[in-house]
């Protein structure tokens, strides 16, 4: 199993992702995605799209405000109940979530379960505690000129709610049949009390979600259909090894305040077992909590029975973030004297890079030039490198997850062949460039 300082090293090394505000020192809970950390990124994002959405015909995407109306927090139950937690060192001061200092606890952790472990701090060492109190994880804001309890918004702490108050429009704009998806891609953000394992848990983050609208006799099936499609996606699209991706069927007294039913996909990163994807039946808890508040129908009038009702809903989410890392966790590895990040092809930044043997030769660099530009123009993702000898560029793109490296030499001129290196088995072949 690779060490997650390793990975860290690496991302920050090869421009990945770096800390953020770095140049000042850092913010906790932040972090900034360089040049390759943007594409990886973004070939993860549209591989999740492209899955679960474009390939479908009965899922829809929308893209909702970041700072919505504060109604939509106490309808969906946020004020009230998104807390974690919170206890503090009064030796030191210092505040963590403590159900994370105990083995085992879970989020509803108890001040005698607490006690009864009564561990360390992990600043100071001391066992000298408060009592545990609960501590709202959501941004809070003001929106307009003027600052007080009227202009109070939040950031938003999940992309859900963005979906289910769109609900009602999609549905009178372009009436889906039931069943039907909503999907979303873009920022939450979550006041974390003790940011840590790098960008598996941070202040601000991307989440990919759907809402799948369903009859409300209807949601077994489909959340069993939900969880194949998902370990399909893991460790198909996404080429996450399946032994290293578990489900965890979260109990009553731990799943969320609107789940009926949720099942944790876990995957074993470096520093233990994590949540990397839930699927939660959310039956009409969010969609009836919106008729209250808002006094309107969020009934749906199926356009063959004529039959009203209030959909049922079944939610797939993930963390781009915690899909990120377990991408790279699962292709991080060290072997013999180099670093390589065995990247499934259709997430690597780039496919391909293309090298002259020798910079300072002309006719070399122009031959290279032609077949970078032939490879870029039907490929994009293509890097070019001529820094260093062979062997240094053959490692620099082994630790970047490049798949194939094409090297033109004396040869190529002569016949139009190049070598091609293999990033995975470190063969090398020729070929014509007209078969790359």
């Amino acid at each position: 199993m690779s060490k997650l300082e390793d990975i860290v090293s690496l991302c920050k090394r090869r421009g990945f992702i770096f800390p953020g505000s770095d140049v000042y020192g850092g913010m906790a809970g932040t972090w900034d995605f360089g040049p390759l950390g943007v594409m990886l990124r973004r070939n993860i994002m549209n591989a999740w799209w492209q899955f679960w959405v474009d390939s479908r015909d009965d899922m829809y995407g929308v893209d909702a405000a970041i700072i919505m109306n504060p109604k939509t927090w106490e309808a969906s139950g946020h004020v009230a109940t998104f807390a974690d937690p919170l206890v503090e060192c009064k030796e030191c001061h210092g505040r963590f979530r403590a159900d994370k200092l105990v083995d085992g606890a879970t989020e509803s952790i108890t001040d005698a379960e607490f006690l009864k472990v009564n561990p360390k701090c992990p600043t100071c060492g001391k066992q000298n505690w408060s009592e545990i109190r609960k501590f709202n994880m959501m941004f809070q804001t003001h929106v307009g000129p003027v600052t007080d309890d009227s202009s109070i918004a939040y950031l938003r702490p999940e992309t859900a709610q963005g979906i289910f108050t769109n609900y009602k429009n999609v549905v009178d704009t372009i009436y889906p049949n039931i069943p039907f998806g909503l999907a979303q891609q873009g920022k939450a953000f979550r006041n974390e009390i003790s940011p840590r394992d790098f960008i598996l848990r941070d202040r601000e983050c991307s989440q990919m979600e759907i809402e799948y609208f369903v009859r409300p006799d209807d949601w077994e099936p489909q959340f069993e259909k939900m969880l194949e499609e998902q370990h399909y996606f893991l460790e198909q699209v996404i080429g996450l090894p399946a032994e290293m991706v578990h489900d965890l069927e979260v109990p009553a007294e731990d799943r969320a305040h609107y789940s009926k039913r949720t099942i944790d996909m876990m995957f074993d990163y470096p520093n233990g077992e994590e949540e990397l994807m839930g699927l939660a039946y959310r039956t009409d808890f969010d969609l009836t909590n919106i008729q209250h508040a808002s006094g309107k129908s969020m009934e749906y009038r199926d356009k063959v029975t004529g039959e009203s009702f209030v959909p049922h809903v079944i939610e797939p989410s993930i963390g781009v973030e915690r899909l990120f890392l377990a991408v790279l966790t699962a292709a991080y590895k060290e072997e013999d004297d180099r670093t390589v990040l065995k990247l499934p092809e259709n997430l690597a930044p780039y496919k391909f890079c293309v090298s002259p043997l020798l910079k300072n030769k002309p006719e070399l660099v122009a031959k290279a030039k032609e077949v970078y530009q032939m490879l870029k123009d039907k490929y994009t993702f293509v890097t070019w490198d001529d820094s260093g000898n062979i062997g240094k560029r053959y490692k620099k793109q082994d630790e970047i997850g490049t798949p194939k490296c094409v090297v033109i030499d004396f040869d190529s001129l002569e016949d139009d062949t190049v070598t091609v290196r293999d990033r995975d088995t470190t063969e090398q072949v020729r070929m014509k460039v007209g078969e790359l």
